[in-house]
């Protein structure tokens, strides 16, 4: 299954990127969708999450500013607002999914990267 993120960007301060996180081709329902930031030097932190359910739930750095919603069974996209230069990273999606044995899959993207700078 191969996962691919879109659309970061440069962007200034105070403007707004949508990425995107997909599974093309794939029937595959993932029942979790996360986006991690990392940057050098540190590690890859979680932002935001969104289940098959619909339920989010997010890290209180992004909370009022990040919004993750899904379209579909494979496809999730994080609205990000007020954006300032301590965003800067490149985003990476992870997809999780379920087999009827209980046992979870994870599948990375390759990242995208979101830059915030005047």
């Amino acid at each position: 299954v191969q996962i691919v993120e879109s659309g970061g960007g440069l962007v200034q301060p105070g403007g707004s990127l949508r990425p995107s996180c997909a599974a093309p081709g794939s029937i595959i329902s993932f029942y979790f969708m996360g986006w991690y930031p990392h940057t050098p030097g540190k590690e890859r932190e979680l932002v935001g999450t969104i289940t098959s359910a619909g339920y989010t739930d997010y890290a209180d750095s992004v909370k009022s500013r990040f919004t993750i919603s899904r379209d579909n069974a494979n496809t999730a996209y994080l609205q990000m607002n007020s954006l300032t230069p301590e965003d800067t990273a490149v985003y990476y999606c992870k997809a999780r999914r379920r087999n009827t044995l209980g046992i979870s899959y994870d599948y990375w993207g390759q990242g995208t990267q979101v830059t915030v700078s005047s």
